[in-house]
């Protein structure tokens, strides 16, 4: 295949892109196509590694007819209808409802996905969605979270289900130190996930601090056990939207700490905005980690749907840049600049948190052939016009897509 005339990642020149056997071979101006080679026109568009999400709930996804509405919109209202039910989860209707989501992705040009699976109840979801995985695996990669929705300390019975998930095959051990009985059992609950992770050799991503609570400083605890016992990268902190309620001061403290440990941040600006601040009059807090701020301290910065068409989101599509577009409104990143190098917050930042090997993820000579093609010059355009996708390919091969 012969990709004609695209700019890699905001590149001024066009260049012309060869694959074979499903992998990059050769860039540059005016290369000549073989015999039989199959052409693709790129029109000048831009050519970017394809999208990544880092943090979504595929066992959530899709069931707003059937969970019922949340009619307060709030976080503890959507965790308290999903409890009720998931009671009756199905494998077959979990997998149905991930498939027709994990197709929104791939319209949208996504092809690596982080999805948390509740485990609290039983393993249903997990046994479906891990029996999924492997079914799509050709078509976009997905990373399961072990995810404890009811916290760790709660029952022996969740203790059970996250062990066994682990051994099944997550990938990642999760958790939810915020929502634990006291502020000990949250920080017992880290260091057990940690334990964990080291014994099964996992990742750990952990929802971390999503309320508006000031005093709410898991993350410090997470980030230091990270650096201690040298897992660093491997582990993540999901939402940390109490961050927007902290000082300056402490602030200032605790990005020294993340920097040290390596530690990944994921935004959920979409979901956080409109579950945040709920507790507030006038003025109302954006419910947004300070994502700037974390770049500018050398922190990665990754993003995520979190809930689509859920009780916890009655909205979204799937579309990263919708994601994206509302993070960079909300922690004022309107420059020319910082929008048009944004794109970086949800491809490579992305493959960065989900620890994928360098040889795996990126446009280069000898990596395999995944990514989009957009209709626009640079991302700015992309972000401004929302043209959208031309083509989305995969491992050489090229995605069927509907705009």
């Amino acid at each position: 295949m012969l990709i004609k005339n695209v700019r890699i990642e905001n590149a001024e020149i066009e260049s012309d892109v060869r694959i074979t056997d499903g992998m990059f071979c050769e860039t540059g101006q005016n290369l000549k196509a073989a015999d039989n080679e199959e052409v693709i026109e790129g029109n000048g568009g831009l050519m970017l590694p394809p999208f990544v999400d880092c943090h979504v709930h595929l066992d959530t996804c899709l069931s707003l007819d059937d969970t019922g509405v949340n009619h307060s919109g709030t976080l503890f209202e959507g965790i308290q209808v999903w409890s009720e039910y998931r009671k009756n989860l199905t494998k077959d209707e979990v997998q149905k409802r991930a498939l027709r989501t994990l197709k929104l992705y791939q319209e949208k040009g996504v092809q690596f996905v982080r999805s948390h699976v509740d485990i609290s109840n039983d393993l249903t979801a997990f046994q479906a969605l891990l029996e999924l995985k492997e079914k799509v695996a050709d078509e976009i990669e997905i990373q399961l979270v072990a995810f404890p929705q009811d916290g760790i300390f709660t029952s022996e019975k969740v203790r059970k289900n996250l062990n066994e998930a682990l051994s099944m095959g997550a990938d990642v051990v999760g958790g939810i130190p915020h929502f634990e009985l006291t502020r000990e059992h949250g920080n017992r609950s880290i260091r057990y996930i940690m334990e964990l992770a080291q014994k099964y050799d996992k990742l750990v991503d952990i929802h971390c601090d999503e309320i508006d609570d000031e005093q709410s400083r898991f993350l410090e605890v997470l980030a230091a056990e990270a650096y201690e016992t040298g897992l660093g990268k491997k582990v993540s902190a999901s939402h940390t939207t109490a961050m927007h309620s902290y000082n300056d001061a402490y602030c200032s403290k605790l990005f020294r700490v993340l920097h040290m440990s390596g530690i990944n941040i994921i935004a959920n600006p979409l979901v956080n905005v409109n579950l945040q601040g709920r507790f507030d009059t006038y003025p109302k807090r954006r419910g947004i980690t300070r994502i700037k701020e974390l770049l500018d301290n050398g922190v990665n910065v990754s993003m995520g749907h979190d809930d689509i068409y859920d009780p916890f989101y009655p909205l979204g599509n799937g579309d990263m840049t919708e994601v994206l577009s509302m993070g960079l409104h909300l922690c004022h990143m309107m420059g020319y600049r910082e929008l048009n190098q944004s794109y970086r917050i949800i491809t490579y930042n992305g493959a960065d948190t989900l620890n994928l090997e360098p040889e795996r993820y990126g446009i280069a000579v000898g990596k395999p052939a995944n990514f989009n093609i957009f209709n626009g010059r640079d991302f700015f355009e992309v972000l401004q016009k929302r043209n959208g996708i031309q083509y989305s390919v995969r491992n050489g091969k090229v995605i069927n897509i509907e705009n």
